[in-house]
């Protein structure tokens, strides 16, 4: 069964960090791209990030680029999103994809900035 759980997310104040993570079981990683996006109440889903399958290629949302950084462990069929100098318009729930094969989602981790 494939597989996604988000973990990592939580309250911070504006200027802190956060890491991410998206370990993914049922599957291995290693031959999908992969993505993180977030969804704000109110707002439709966006994307934050992706990766390719071996890491050589990220793009980034540009509300995003320069403070949040994607990355993977396929040994550890895990994905990561690092979040830094986070301000109040992060504030979402974050969720990891599985682009290439499955389409899967993850079930989401709430991030919160706010002083």
């Amino acid at each position: 069964q494939v597989q996604l759980v988000e973990s990592g997310g939580g309250l911070v104040q504006p200027g802190g960090s956060l890491r991410l993570s998206c370990a993914a079981s049922g599957f291995s990683i290693s031959m999908s791209f992969m993505s993180w996006y977030r969804q704000a109440p109110g707002n439709k889903r966006e994307l934050v990030a992706a990766i390719s399958s071996a890491g050589a290629t990220t793009n980034y949302a540009g509300s995003v680029k320069g403070r949040f950084t994607i990355s993977r462990d396929n040994a550890k069929n895990t994905v990561y999103l690092q979040l830094n100098s986070l301000k109040p318009e992060d504030t979402a729930v974050y969720y990891c994809h599985e682009d290439s094969h499955f389409g899967s989602w993850g079930q989401g981790t709430q991030v919160t900035v706010s002083s």
